[in-house]
């Protein structure tokens, strides 16, 4: 590939950030604050600015449309939390590695560039709040807690090592747990064996039995995680330095816990009031930008970690579809598992109430922050006995930002897995499916046979978002092409 020389590079960060015209010289010089905010399992139809039929009142959400950037066509890594913020850091496709050791062992090995250590070689304050999902070599929980985000990029942590209905529960600060999870919860189900009951057995408020910390309370986890982001946002307030934010709410995942004062707030149950509450708590996140003065030199990019836990007989009982009009749900291979709402502000370089069509990963984050500091960490190696250059599969996506032209190379496919791992490649309109089925949650009951034989599935998104009909016997040299295609990508350990 070819790779931007220093001066050309210098030249054209020069040029985008001169466009900011509501501020002052000296600070046009500077490298933007970014405050990255990702939720749990929302779905694309959820926020008003995606779908203006949903049922949830998301203002703080779609008033960030408005001020910035709409993304159609962004996808999770994965359409599970832990395959999605895996490549999130680290811009390989999560596929490439055992993703399910997550529970004892750190994911991201040691000395790996990641998103955040990319920026803070590069002068940047880095933060992260929230829920991690990533993995820690577990040791004990009155033990430190290694391979976590202090040990890879992060100056900071607060946070939990999983989701809110995974056990135990516990809060980390930095490597060490705040208090040990000593107690214990019983399981809760508001799902299926509750007469009358809307949801099934993982909706709700629903969690898991085990261990608890006992100054934890599941109900207090996203407002916490809230003023833990404000608190770091205000501390920063005339530093001169960067600040990264990464601020991952554990929410609307189950357990949908919303505090009362959200009760009722949606038309949309349950789910929907506790939408309203993350909604809610973003708007704070953003309020507390605004007061530090530094909403107008920061880039936010907000998004979900993958699809919502959202049945047809929901969209049926409140006429509310949390997918917005994509088939399936979390852990699908289908679009509504990883087809994310992605919306990004950048005031005075992102055009307000714009959209993008190009199709984006959260792997490719990490180059587009590389491209946007000029570290270079993505430019590929020509030497054999070089490393692979960073983010083997990221593709950046500034220049969808700046409206600038870029010599980087563009994103042309997109590779995943489903949860129960059925691999998905994606060229232009052409989706190939390598399996029968969803490949995850939709697909109810014992996991299929990998190894047996299938029919695949093929689907041209130009014409049939939906994925309604399958075109696999009726273009088998495009199937046969993609198939080539993933093939080599999963071979070469990189697609960049």
């Amino acid at each position: 590939m070819r790779s931007t020389s220093l001066s050309a590079f210098l030249v054209f960060i020069a040029v985008a950030f001169s466009s900011i015209g509501s501020t002052d010289a000296g600070a046009a010089e500077k490298l933007p604050n970014i405050l990255i905010v990702l939720v749990d399992d929302m779905g694309f139809g959820d926020p008003r600015c995606f779908n203006p039929k949903s049922k949830i009142p998301t203002p703080n959400i779609d008033r960030l449309a408005a001020e910035g950037m709409r993304f159609t066509d962004a996808h999770a890594s994965g359409p599970l939390c832990h395959m999605s913020r895996y490549g999130l850091m680290t811009g390989r496709y999560p596929f490439r590695i055992n993703v399910g050791q997550w529970p004892k062992h750190a994911l991201i090995q040691e000395g790996e560039v990641t998103l955040p250590s990319l920026l803070r070689d590069a002068g940047y304050r880095t933060a992260m709040v929230g829920k991690w999902h990533v993995g820690f070599d577990e040791n004990g929980y009155d033990r430190p807690l290694p391979g976590g985000p202090v040990d890879r990029g992060f100056d900071s942590f607060f946070g939990i090592r999983a989701s809110t209905d995974i056990p135990p529960y516990f809060y980390i600060r930095d490597r060490n747990a705040v208090t040990p999870p000593t107690d214990s919860i019983e399981a809760n189900q508001s799902g299926s064996q509750q007469t009358g009951s809307q949801w099934n057995e993982i909706q709700g408020a629903f969690w898991r039995a085990g261990g608890i910390a006992p100054e934890l309370d599941l109900v207090d986890v996203t407002p916490r995680f809230t003023s833990e982001a404000c608190d770091i946002i205000r501390s920063h307030q005339g530093n001169d330095q960067p600040l990264m934010l990464y601020l991952a709410l554990p929410s609307p995942h189950t357990p949908w816990l919303p505090l009362p004062k959200y009760e009722g707030q949606s038309k949309a149950g349950l789910y929907g009031d506790f939408m309203t509450m993350v909604d809610d708590m973003f708007g704070k996140v953003l309020g507390a930008l605004e007061d530090a003065g530094m909403k107008e030199n920061t880039l936010v990019i907000f998004s979900s970690d993958n699809g919502p836990v959202w049945y047809d007989k929901d969209t049926r009982a409140f006429g509310h579809d949390s997918c917005g009009g994509l088939r399936g749900m979390k852990a699908d291979a289908w679009e509504a598992g990883h087809r994310m709402p992605m919306v990004v502000r950048w005031p005075g370089v992102v055009k307000p109430g714009s959209s993008s069509d190009a199709t984006v990963s959260f792997v490719d984050f990490v180059a587009t922050m590389d491209e946007l500091v000029g570290s270079n960490h993505c430019v590929q190696s020509t030497s054999e006995s070089e490393a692979i250059a960073a983010g083997p599969d990221s593709f950046s996506f500034l220049s969808e930002l700046t409206g600038k032209p870029s010599d980087r190379p563009k994103r042309e496919s997109l590779a995943l897995q489903s949860g129960r791992g059925l691999m998905t490649y994606r060229r232009g309109p052409w989706k190939l499916i390598e399996g029968d089925g969803s490949g995850g949650f939709s697909d109810r009951g014992p996991r299929g046979n990998r190894n047996q034989s299938y029919k695949g599935q093929l689907y041209n998104l130009d014409h049939d978002l939906g994925e309604t009909k399958n075109l696999v016997d009726e273009h088998p040299k495009i199937v046969a092409s993609l198939r080539e295609e993933l093939a080599a990508i999963i071979d070469a350990e990189r697609s960049r």
